[in-house]
């Protein structure tokens, strides 16, 4: 279950010049936007906070060619956000993009989910998302040359998720922020969109996924007209779309990336 090398290699556009800040960038979905980013020629700053994913994953995408770097930061904490844009902005000169994709899922029945759990995850994802963005808005803002504001929903957003529904209600969040933040910001150049992921197959389902949930991959994949779980490298082609500055009247959408699974 690969993606095509034209998905990876973010299509033939040309992002040369540009700067792009991939949150959660050090595996999985994020991995796969960056990897879109540095093949169309962009600059991409992964953040993360394993430093030995970073590492490993900065070593993969400079052995692709990139021009990259790997930062560690909590996204949850608003200084080390403003800090590591701060340091991305001076190793690059510049940031064009961001990606905000970090996240997790932590599953327990509602019934029994402690508020703080639940707390945790919307913490994590919209709250990231909304600290993210507004970094890189205020440093577009100055600049005065618009950008790019990507967020990573789900379509669990959509659909539910039985004992993850502070995942759901999380992503159902950044879908909302988005449009908000497109509506206010589009009058100054500013461009923000959600990517919506279906089942993907990412080191989140563990290291034999493919033997562990193969009843639960069958089933889902039976339903979904691609016939598979995507995986990262699906999502090359759409980072590079995105980030595309060329792109200035597209504001505001929803990319649904899952194979047809949401529409059956």
């Amino acid at each position: 279950m690969r993606g095509s090398s034209v998905e990876r290699s973010g299509a033939g556009r040309d992002l040369s010049g540009y700067v792009a800040v991939v949150t959660g960038g050090n595996g999985g979905i994020g991995l796969g936007l960056a990897h879109g980013l540095v093949a169309a020629g962009a600059g991409v700053a992964i953040w993360g906070r394993n430093e030995e994913k970073n590492a490993k994953a900065l070593a993969e995408l400079r052995a692709s060619g990139g021009d990259a770097e790997a930062y560690v930061c909590d996204v949850e904490d608003q200084a080390a956000v403003n800090d590591t844009f701060a340091a991305s902005f001076d190793r690059f000169g510049r940031v064009d993009a961001m990606f905000a994709n970090a996240g997790i899922n932590r599953l327990a029945p509602f019934v029994e989910m402690e508020l703080e759990q639940f707390r945790a995850v919307l913490r994590n994802h919209l709250e990231s998302t909304f600290l993210c963005f507004q970094v890189a808005a205020r440093h577009f803002l100055e600049r005065g040359e618009g950008g790019c504001l990507v967020g990573v929903s789900s379509i669990a957003a959509s659909l539910g998720q039985a004992r993850g529904a502070p995942y759901s209600a999380a992503k159902a969040g950044i879908e909302s922020l988005v449009r908000s933040v497109a509506v206010e910001l589009g009058p100054s150049g500013i461009r923000c969109n959600t990517i919506v992921p279906g089942f993907i197959l990412t080191p989140i389902w563990g290291e034999e996924a493919e033997e562990t949930h193969a009843e639960l991959i069958e089933a889902t994949s039976r339903r979904t007209p691609a016939r598979r779980w995507g995986t990262p490298e699906d999502f090359g082609a759409v980072a590079a779309f995105l980030a595309d500055p060329r792109l200035t009247f597209h504001t505001g959408d929803t990319i649904v990336v899952d194979g047809g699974f949401i529409i059956t």
